[in-house]
């Protein structure tokens, strides 16, 4: 009857006064801010055209994620003619932007999942030896992914930042452009740093995940003097 009656939801709060719940959920919030600071990003670069006898006119080629960059194109004015002529930014890096996206979503789902389990069904994760070890082997494997993925888009991050900047893109038309302001990438340079600060929190919770499991054994007492006959 007790097994019964305990195997609904019990919501308790303690595990948050614990390691293993209080990272959990700093895991979440860091992996909110590592894909939100990424995804939906838009920005825009400038640099000015300056013909002979006539008006400056500025260009701004706008980009975002995932980072296409020729998915946008923009129009350089032609000085001698009235034609323009349309071109591109340079440089496909959504590759390293959306995996580090998409591996930020899953470890907010499993975050959602496990913090689930941790406050209602501690009773569940702890009856058995399975849940800790499952714990622990995701949770492995999600510190090689932040790894992985936060390596991946600190250096597509720069090369976005070469590919957006204005002192490159007059290379085209130096003649007749000068650069203008810099793109805002504080950001983006943010998501970086989200990415490695859940790589740190992710590899320190493995060692507390690693204690609930039955691969760490306490040490066992040792107690003072013989015993009797």
């Amino acid at each position: 009857r007790q097994q019964k009656k305990a195997a609904g939801f019990s919501l308790d709060l303690g595990p948050l006064k614990e390691p293993i719940g209080f990272i959990r959920l700093l895991e979440w919030f860091f992996a909110i801010f590592a894909f939100a600071t990424t995804g939906g990003f838009s920005g825009t670069t400038h640099f000015k055209v300056k013909c002979p006898g006539s008006d400056t006119h500025d260009v701004k080629p706008v980009f975002g994620y995932p980072f296409r960059l020729p998915a946008n194109p923009f129009v350089i004015p032609s000085c001698n003619t009235t034609a323009k002529n349309q071109t591109f930014l340079q440089g496909d890096f959504s590759s390293s932007a959306e995996f580090f996206v998409c591996v930020g979503v899953f470890a907010f789902l499993y975050c959602t999942a496990t913090l689930v389990l941790y406050l209602g069904f501690q009773y569940m994760y702890r009856q058995t030896t399975r849940g800790p070890i499952v714990d622990l082997v995701v949770t492995g494997a999600f510190t090689f992914l932040w790894l992985v993925s936060s390596s991946a888009w600190g250096k597509g991050l720069t090369d976005v930042k070469w590919a957006t900047n204005p002192e490159n893109l007059v290379t085209q038309c130096k003649d007749i452009c000068e650069p203008g302001e810099s793109p805002s990438l504080g950001r983006l340079n943010a998501s970086v740093i989200f990415g490695f600060l859940n790589l740190i929190l992710w590899a320190g919770n493995c060692w507390f995940i690693y204690k609930e499991t039955p691969f760490h054994k306490d040490p066992i007492p040792v107690e003072g003097g013989p015993t009797g006959p």
